[in-house]
């Protein structure tokens, strides 16, 4: 009886047998003496495909089993409605002889099995938080008998969570539940990236007494990895535009090679990237008479083409060949993957591990191939010289496998957004209420444990004079005209930003959508495909389209995220140091090291401001990107004047190109004076200036704005100590 599969419910014990499995995984025994022995939380941090999920449902429906619930038993929280229908699939194939059901709930699922469920809460529900949010505000008179005997929240893909204003939300959420239905869940945290457990562990119980234990067993896989570069010249004339058109050749054919016989997994760190690909790959497809095995995934493809995206990737024989987003990032089952390709390089440690992970399933090594083509031309400008994505790409694969490092969570001070958001959420659901109740309700959430109740009741007062919310004559409060209009939209669930859409339709098809609508005859690019449009129905925001050939535009701007300066500070190691990097292939290599003799003989990594020519200088701080602004707003806002800059250019987070009187000691100095006497952050923004940090913040005052940038946008301690350093 030591060993828990013994522990198991039978029916637990039977699918195991069938699935052939010869042992639990470390992290599956480790989750069942957790939930069987204590009454602790569980935060299971341990790589893709290493049995997470089973780890937490085996012991929790075991329990569920063994004493059935009264009420739904557990409550599944996932990120992305794909990974719930997944998951979904999963459990029924576990639960179909136990008499436990499995219930989902999103806005794809039907209303009379959302019914079945209000009138028998029992069993698994799995459930995204823009939905939860919906039952909260829209049957808060059905939440105690929902959930009134719930035993387990699970809460996947942890990571995706903890750094958005989305994570406070889910656990405001989870208190609202146990407040309204008088219970007190354990909660099971699964990731398969994570670094910063004591961040992650004070996330997961927060609002709680109990305590979270840890299970991160390191299986210390090998992995296998290379990177690869191009080098694409710059076309100033007819020779270098054909040398261009050869190396773009080059580098689709590789990918193309390294692809098209293989179950494969392209990620991208934009939709305009992974529209490119795919396109350009069919291209190379047709010139050699072979077959079109190419599909894209991104958050605006249509969900019938991503489905069959992943079904291919999940059950088809292959060769199967998928360019994606962060939307194939998370834990969707695809099955064994022969290739995981990464282009250019991913802007955080934490993404590398979640893609890295999508391979190496059944037992063989994970593996992944970078591909980076950047601009090489001896005339641009000495930053542009730099070959960043490269760099990028080598700082991220040796800080997670030399140091196991990945990014920690940083979690908002001030999230007034939110205060809003669940500000109308809480009044929506009690209907109406005093005014001081509704403080109580909501300040008493864990994600404003910090905000002044003097502040709170400014935002009231702000929210009273714009008729989002009335006073009554009795003195409570209700939700006015304006608020109505918010709150009564379904993308009021939704803490992030989603920019509203047109549908893009060929015949019949939805084949996507699109936020950037062009006239009627352009070319467009849309599911690796090119496409005319047709007719704009602006009433019911459709685009129309019909297929073509040739070339056509990408209507995405923008890629990747925020970068954290210990990467950009590898990023500075790599190119000062000598060390030889076996998995650089022979291109990757040579660029690397032209680019450190370039570096070595500029002075580039001796001064951090260098002289460009003429009145401009150029300031490399080896700064991440949060950082970065903050220097940014500082030159623009206190020094340009003093020291007579005229022009200061960013390109984020690497470099600024100034243009002014003083030479580059002078810069240099002032900004290191500035760093040994830090500014007060609200001389970092314009008088008027009220930047906003999210969703929802235009319906904030703006003295409550500037309080929240100074403290949640800038980092002006962290800039100052960074500078000090160089």
């Amino acid at each position: 009886m030591s060993n828990p599969f013994y522990r198991l419910a039978p029916f637990i014990q039977e699918w195991i047998y069938a699935q052939r499995w010869e042992e639990l995984r470390d992290a599956q025994i480790e989750a069942c003496r957790v939930l069987f022995d204590t009454q602790d939380h569980l935060l299971i941090a341990t790589g893709t495909a290493s049995g997470k999920t089973e780890a937490a449902f085996f012991p929790a429906l075991t329990q569920l089993y063994e004493n059935p619930s009264r009420s739904v038993g557990i409550l599944y929280i996932g990120p992305l409605k794909a990974l719930i229908n997944d998951q979904f699939e999963r459990l029924n194939d576990l639960l179909n002889e136990a008499n436990i059901p499995v219930w989902h709930w999103h806005g794809d699922v039907s209303q009379a099995e959302k019914t079945k469920l209000m009138r028998n809460p029992s069993g698994v529900l799995q459930i995204t938080p823009e939905s939860l949010e919906g039952l909260l505000m829209n049957r808060p008179n059905s939440i105690p008998s929902l959930f009134c005997d719930l035993r387990f929240i699970i809460v996947d893909e942890v990571h995706a969570f903890m750094n958005e204003t989305r994570g406070a939300q889910l656990i405001c959420q989870l208190s609202r539940i146990e407040r309204m239905a008088g219970c007190s869940p354990r909660r099971i945290g699964l990731s398969a990236t994570m670094d910063d457990y004591e961040t992650a562990v004070a996330w997961l119980r927060e609002g709680t007494l109990s305590g979270v234990s840890v299970v991160h067993p390191d299986a210390g896989r090998r992995i296998l990895l290379a990177v690869e570069h191009f080098s694409l010249p710059d076309a100033r004339d007819e020779e270098q535009a054909k040398a261009l058109e050869n190396a773009r050749k080059a580098y689709f054919d590789y990918v193309y090679d390294h692809t098209h016989t293989k179950k494969s997994l392209i990620f991208t760190n934009s939709r305009d990237d992974a529209e490119m690909i795919t396109r350009e790959l069919r291209v190379v497809a047709g010139k050699r008479a072979e077959r079109d095995v190419f599909y894209v995934h991104h958050g605006s493809i249509s969900a019938m083409l991503r489905e069959e995206a992943e079904s291919k990737l999940r059950t088809g024989a292959g060769p199967v060949v998928t360019a994606a987003t962060v939307t194939l990032e998370l834990g969707i089952d695809l099955g064994d993957l022969d290739r995981v390709l990464q282009l250019g390089a991913p802007t955080t440690c934490s993404s590398f591990v979640q893609r890295l992970g999508r391979s190496g399933r059944r037992g063989n090594p994970p593996e992944m191939l970078f591909v980076c083509a950047e601009e090489e031309d001896e005339e641009a400008p000495l930053p542009s010289r730099i070959p960043w994505t490269l760099l990028r790409a080598v700082s991220v694969i040796e800080l997670y496998t030399k140091d196991k490092w990945i990014e920690p969570f940083t979690l908002r001070s001030q999230p007034m957004g939110l205060l809003y958001h669940q500000t109308m959420s809480v009044l929506k659901s009690l209907g109406e209420t005093a005014p001081a109740r509704l403080a109580r309700e909501v300040l008493s959430l864990p994600a404003f444990k910090n905000i002044d109740p003097e502040d709170y009741k400014a935002l009231l007062r702000y929210l009273t004079e714009t008729d989002h919310i009335q006073n009554t004559e009795e003195g409570t409060l209700i939700i006015g005209l304006a608020g109505e209009r918010i709150v009564n939209n379904f993308r009021f669930y939704a803490v992030f930003k989603d920019d509203e859409e047109h549908s893009v339709y060929s015949g019949t098809e939805e084949i996507g959508s699109i936020n950037v609508v062009p006239p009627p005859g352009y070319a467009m690019t849309l599911a690796g495909k090119a496409w005319r449009i047709l007719e704009v129905d602006a009433k019911h925001k459709a685009v129309y389209v019909e297929p073509i050939r040739g070339k056509a535009d990408t209507l995405w701007l923008g890629a990747g995220g925020d970068i954290h300066t210990r990467v950009i500070k590898k990023m500075y190691e790599i190119l000062e140091g000598t060390e030889v990097y076996p998995y650089l292939r022979p291109n990757a290599a040579g660029r690397l090291e032209r680019a450190r003799r370039l570096a070595k003989e500029s002075g580039l990594l001796r001064n951090f401001v260098l002289n460009a020519g003429g009145d401009t200088l150029f300031i490399l701080p080896w700064l991440g990107s949060r950082q970065f602004r903050t220097l940014t707003r500082e030159l623009k806002l206190l020094l340009s004047r003093p020291l007579g800059l005229r022009k200061i250019l960013p390109t984020e987070p690497y470099y600024l190109t100034v243009a002014g009187t003083p030479d580059a000691d002078t810069v240099a100095q002032a900004i290191l004076r500035q760093a040994e006497n830090p500014p007060d952050p609200y001389s970092l923004m314009e008088a008027d200036e009220a930047p906003y940090l999210g969703k929802y913040d235009e319906f904030v005052p703006h003295a409550l704005l500037r309080k929240a940038f100074a403290a949640d946008g800038l980092d002006i301690e962290g800039m100052s100590k960074e500078i000090l350093s160089l």
